[in-house]
This record gives C-alpha cells, sequence and structure tokens, in this order.
C-alpha cells in the first residue's frame, strides 16, 4: 500500500507540473530579436507609464522611428529602465504642479512637457506575446549607453523633435537668459522658459533649442542622467541662438 501510495503521489504531481507548463507556455511567446530604425539616424523612445515584464517594473511606450513611423506597445527592458521611470514620473508631476500656471515671462499658460530617450542608430526590438497582447521590447542592455540620451520638450513636439534631428543641416544652440525669445508671446517663447523652470527640480537642464535648416526652432530640455556622449552635440553646445540671424 505505502509503495502504491507514493507511485499515486508522483504521477500527480506530474500531471500538476504539466498542466501548469500547459498553461504557461501561451502567455509568452518570443520572436528573435530585430533591428529597426536607421544606422545613421536617431529614433526616440516616448514612456507614457509602466508594465511588469519578466517580474520586473519597466517602462513602457512609443518607439518614434527616424522615418517617422511609430511602434506601439514597446517596453524598454534593461540598462536605465529604473532611471526612465523615475524621470517620466517627475516631468508628470511637474506637468501637474504648473500646467494651467502662467510664464511669468510672455504671459502664456504653461503647457504639458514630455520626456524622451533618444537612441542612435538602429534599435534591438524582440516581439513577444503575453497574454494574447503583442508588445514589442527594446533589449537596451544591448544598445551602447554612449548612444542614448534623454529630452523634454513640449508634448506635442516630440515626432517633429525626431523628424528635425534627422534632418541634415539641423544644429543644436543654446538660449542666452537675456535672450528676446523669452518674450515670444508664443509656444515657443513658453517651452523655452518652462524647461529651464523644471531644471531647478531634477536632472534636467534647459534652454537648448534644434535650429533646422529653414531657420524653424524647436525649443527643448536635456536630461543628465541619461546622456550619452556620442549625442553631446545636443547637450553640450557651443552655438549661441540669435534670432535676428
Amino acid at each position: 500500500m505505502g509503495v502504491l501510495k507514493y507511485v499515486i503521489v508522483g504521477v500527480v504531481v506530474v500531471v500538476v507540473v504539466v498542466a501548469a507548463l500547459v498553461l504557461l507556455l501561451p502567455t509568452l511567446h518570443r520572436v528573435p530579436v530585430q533591428y529597426v530604425g536607421s544606422s545613421s539616424g536617431y529614433e526616440a523612445f516616448v514612456p507614457s507609464g509602466t508594465i511588469n515584464y519578466n517580474g520586473h517594473t519597466d517602462p513602457i511606450g512609443t518607439l518614434i522611428l527616424s522615418n517617422g513611423n511609430t511602434i506601439q506597445n514597446v517596453v524598454w527592458d534593461g540598462q536605465y529602465s529604473s532611471t526612465i521611470i523615475q524621470n517620466h514620473n517627475q516631468i508628470v508631476q511637474l506637468n501637474d504642479q504648473f500646467v494651467g500656471q502662467t510664464d511669468p515671462v510672455n504671459n502664456q499658460p504653461y503647457v504639458p512637457l514630455q520626456d524622451f530617450y533618444v537612441i542612435k542608430g538602429q534599435v534591438p526590438i524582440e516581439q513577444v506575446t503575453l497574454n494574447g497582447q503583442t508588445y514589442y521590447v527594446i533589449e537596451a542592455n544591448k544598445i551602447n549607453p554612449a548612444y542614448i540620451a534623454g529630452f523634454d520638450t513640449y508634448q506635442a513636439w516630440v515626432p517633429n523633435f525626431v523628424t528635425a534631428m534627422n534632418i541634415q543641416g539641423t544644429y543644436a544652440a543654446s538660449i542666452p537668459g537675456n535672450s528676446p525669445v523669452f518674450q515670444w508671446t508664443n509656444t515657443t517663447g513658453t517651452v523655452v522658459y518652462q524647461t529651464q523652470l523644471y531644471g531647478q527640480y531634477g536632472s534636467f537642464a534647459g534652454r537648448y533649442v534644434l535650429v533646422l535648416p529653414n531657420g524653424t526652432i524647436i525649443p527643448y530640455g536635456a536630461i543628465g542622467n541619461t546622456a550619452g556622449a556620442s549625442l553631446s552635440n545636443f547637450y553640450s553646445t557651443n552655438q549661441i541662438y540669435n534670432p535676428s540671424s
């Protein structure tokens, strides 16, 4: 009887384990890593929230490719994951604090800023299916940290910013503290001041602009705790923007 009992228990355990494996198999399906984007361009991850992935919390959002196409349901997994979550939460908190108030220089309302993380070159992506939902996981540990840098700008301008970075002839410049741009009664003047304001509360530095070949400017801030050396021309520039030039 004793032997029979142990045999029955063993069979039950095996059945339970097999059943558990059968239930787990559909929950995670992987496709081999592929590289998206341009090897000579800039792509950007735009966080919007978090997700539990592989037993830990990662940022989730949108990937903007150098050609302007976007990929939704993108998870950033690996280096800078917790830093991105921290930065994004801080931007959201600052937006909650300031949006709705008025820029004291140009008397225009503050606008919501958005943090985003630019990758120079192609991005390693792994397509996974979790409980029937498809996600695209950035394998961040496969990216040279020198090729990653964080920025922030007006929420609606992030796609334009990525497009501008990929236009030949675009360059970065800084805005001096006495620039007349601060007094422009439009969103450009507001964002120049607002990126500087947010810099008082975190790893953010403001008063930068991308200058496009046609003279259009896009104000932005740089995020110091994600500052890859290969993108230093966007946050350590000797160019000064002069609106009269």
